[in-house]
């Protein structure tokens, strides 16, 4: 089935409901010629948008990083609720009716200028098979350390952009040896993050566990699921830290996790074809702390 789609521009600054099987983008639009965008990708359960607050200020960091002008937050909410309520059946799981929300400002072309556009579609199957079997991963090299992008914002660390170019053939790279993730170290093994996620690690010290993610602020792009879950770890009584992390930390772990919006939690079953621990009363326990938030 079509996705649903809606439009924010000058002429709509609420939003219209747009036919996704007609034409959509000019041949000169720049958000797709050449990448100059960005966007977040959201989850509703029950036509009701999930950590939609965090969402919103990421993508506004991010459209304030590439200098492209944002619709306020009322818009977005307002297109957002009009392509819900025109969506086609969401994906039904233990959680409710899921469905994909994704917000996206585009560069324009240059007669136009910049728009945004909500695109809602049901959660892949695969999405819910990774949530509930958990993954396989493989770590690689992401060839320099985007700590040192940070002293330049010209290099847009922290933006979520639509240039994931590099992303995607990361996922085919490592379909290609049988897994389905990738999780990025530094120069130095670092651990930073995953080609599409966050990396939450869980050591036990004397029957307690800590939850655990590589450092935040070095030009990681910060996780709000990952945000999300700690938070609900806290209420909950738990430690949380925050790196440094090496792959000897996720093999002699208690559980590794990499978390998105709409995958939400997904146990690594795998790094680098050797199993590691899992624990389905943990992670369920983690899901638990999602829930809620």
């Amino acid at each position: 089935m079509a996705p649903t789609v809606v439009r924010i521009d000058h002429n709509s600054p609420t939003g219209t409901l747009l036919d996704a099987s007609a034409p959509l983008i000019r041949i000169d639009d720049e958000g797709y010629t050449r990448g100059d965008g960005v966007f977040e990708t959201m989850l509703a359960v029950d036509s009701q948008v999930r950590k939609f607050d965090l969402h919103l200020t990421r993508l506004a960091n991010s459209a304030r990083l590439l200098k492209i002008s944002d619709p306020d937050d009322a818009a977005w909410r307002q297109a957002t609720a009009l392509a819900l309520e025109s969506a086609g059946p969401g994906t039904r799981t233990g959680l409710g009716v899921e469905h994909t929300v994704k917000l996206l400002i585009s560069r324009g072309t240059p007669d136009e200028g910049p728009y945004g556009l909500v695109i809602v579609s049901g959660v892949p199957d695969s999405t819910i098979e990774q949530r509930e079997n958990g993954v396989r991963a493989m770590l690689l090299p992401r060839g320099h350390d985007p700590a040192e992008d940070t002293s330049y914002p010209w290099l847009l660390a922290g933006a979520k952009t639509l240039s994931y170019a590099v992303n995607m053939a990361v996922l085919r790279h490592v379909k290609s040896l049988g897994a389905q993730e990738a999780i990025f170290t530094a120069s130095d093994r670092r651990i930073l993050e995953g080609a599409t996620s966050s990396v939450v690690v869980a050591r036990r010290d004397q029957g307690r566990l800590t939850l655990f993610t590589p450092e935040p602020n070095h030009g990681i792009l910060p996780g709000t699921t990952q945000g999300a879950l700690f938070e609900g770890a806290r209420d909950s009584g738990w430690d949380v830290g925050f790196g440094p992390l090496y792959p000897k930390d996720l093999m002699e772990s208690d559980g590794v996790w990499l978390t998105s919006s709409v995958r939400l939690l997904a146990p690594v079953t795998h790094l680098n074809n050797q199993a590691l621990a899992t624990s389905p009363d943990v992670t369920e326990t983690l899901m638990g702390f999602l829930r809620s938030r």
